[in-house]
């Protein structure tokens, strides 16, 4: 994914910035939840690390290359085993520099037959070039994408596990987008449209998996994996999608989460979220850590380089990101 300059969009959220309601009064446990609904989370965070682990594994899930191949069998059987139904969409994606390549979307849904349902994802392929690593002899390399891709696959496969146990009210689709990550490295990106970046989700977007296919709303995980995780509000989320953000962060304030879940504007992230908005027209926002105080507005530390490892995964981070998910979507109905 790739940051948008932020003068771009000034005007645009200036109006945005203006709507923020006032915050709700903070409650640092779980028991307010627990009166409210019968529902509290008992997200595994030693299962999803092993989730992430798991991935990683294979090397790096470039795609065109055996890992990547490897990686998509594994996530559709963990799927298979916790969804009502799984399926592999099989796309051919062209990518910046003109090479095309065989692609999955990777898709578990649950509920078939309820109107009513929230679409959860995040991208499972990782970085083919270093491209931002401090040492140039490692930028044409690929990335383990430990936090920048699978951090989110984790936690979303360790919320399909739960609700494989507790059967949630309305549907869920989980859909794993792959080729996100495959867009132009740093000395290109001057000629960049920016359309090079998401093209799984492009895809998804505009053939989704069911015809006619709609959701309340959906949440995209994306870098949530690495520790002391600061989660702002970030802007195409808040333009498409307020009232989500604010169902969302007011259900991790609740969860006691002020400290990673922080009611102030972001950066605007051209993510897989984007896409799912201007094409799928359903409201979506992206749960990403984002350093607002660096210098280019960046990431985490690890971003695109080759330290992007399991080294860089924290399980108490996943564990966040994974209660507040979870909780959100089970006190849908």
């Amino acid at each position: 994914m790739k940051n948008i300059p932020l003068i771009v969009l000034l005007i645009s959220f200036a109006v945005i910035a203006c709507k923020n309601s006032k915050d709700d009064k903070t409650v640092n446990n779980q028991a307010e939840i627990s009166s409210k609904s019968e529902f509290v989370s008992e997200f595994n965070k030693d299962s999803a690390y092993d989730f992430v682990d798991r991935q990683v594994a294979f090397g790096p899930r470039v795609p065109g290359s055996v890992a990547h191949e490897k990686c998509a069998e594994y996530l559709y059987d963990e799927l298979q085993k916790f969804a009502d139904t799984a399926i592999i969409q099989k796309f051919k994606a062209r990518v910046y520099n003109g090479k095309t390549f065989d692609s999955k979307n990777i898709i578990g849904s649950y509920n078939l037959n309820a109107q009513k349902r929230v679409l959860l994802c995040s991208h499972w392929d990782s970085r083919p070039v270093a491209d931002h690593d401090p040492n140039p002899d490692n930028r044409n390399t690929p990335i383990d994408g430990a936090n920048d891709g699978a951090s989110g696959v984790g936690v979303l496969l360790e919320i399909a596990r739960q609700l494989s146990i507790n059967r949630p009210d309305i549907g869920i689709d989980i859909v794993l987008f792959d080729i996100e990550d495959y867009g132009p490295p740093e000395d290109y990106q001057n000629n960049s449209t920016g359309e090079e970046w998401g093209l799984g989700a492009q895809y998804w977007a505009q053939n989704p998996h069911v015809f006619g296919y709609s959701a309340r709303y959906g949440i995209l995980l994306d870098m949530v994996g690495n520790a002391d995780t600061r989660f702002y509000q970030e802007q195409f989320s808040m333009y498409f999608a307020q009232d989500v953000i604010n169902k969302v962060w007011n259900t991790a304030h609740k969860l006691g989460y002020n400290d990673n879940f922080i009611k102030e504007m972001g950066i605007p992230v051209n993510d897989d979220h984007l896409y799912v908005n201007k094409y799928a027209k359903i409201p979506t926002i992206d749960i990403i850590h984002q350093d607002v105080d660096s210098p280019n507005h960046s990431f985490y530390e690890h971003w695109h380089t080759l330290n992007d490892n399991m080294d860089a995964i924290d399980a108490n981070s996943l564990k966040i990101v994974g209660d507040v998910v979870l909780t959100t979507i089970m006190n849908e109905r």
